[in-house]
């Protein structure tokens, strides 16, 4: 985040991964919401429906949430990730190549 910040850039993310990590209540939940107004949150629409659901089908995966979210990187991007080994797959049948950072 900070990186992005400096270049004047803002993280770039998708409402599903939000409901993955959105859980509501307090404590933790304010650091969430804290750092969501950084990020460009993007919908989850149609077009990124679609584009996602092809690149399950090429890699033979199965989360639409991350297929949508390495739809949304480019080259050099780094992704924050709690499941690296899912993500490479998509991002190797998606051609792009990513940074993927263990959280």
């Amino acid at each position: 985040m900070k990186r992005e910040r400096l270049a004047q850039r803002s993280p770039l993310s998708h409402g599903g991964v939000v409901a993955q990590i959105w859980r509501g209540g307090s404590g933790r939940q304010a650091e969430v919401a804290r750092l969501l107004r950084g990020v460009d949150v993007r919908a989850l629409d149609e077009e990124l429906g679609k584009g996602a659901g092809a690149l399950l089908g090429r890699s033979g995966a199965e989360d639409a949430v991350d297929a949508a979210l390495i739809c949304l990187a480019a080259d050099g991007d780094d992704i924050l990730t709690s499941d690296p080994e899912d993500l490479r797959t998509l991002a190797e049948a998606a051609g792009v190549h990513v940074d993927l950072v263990a959280v």
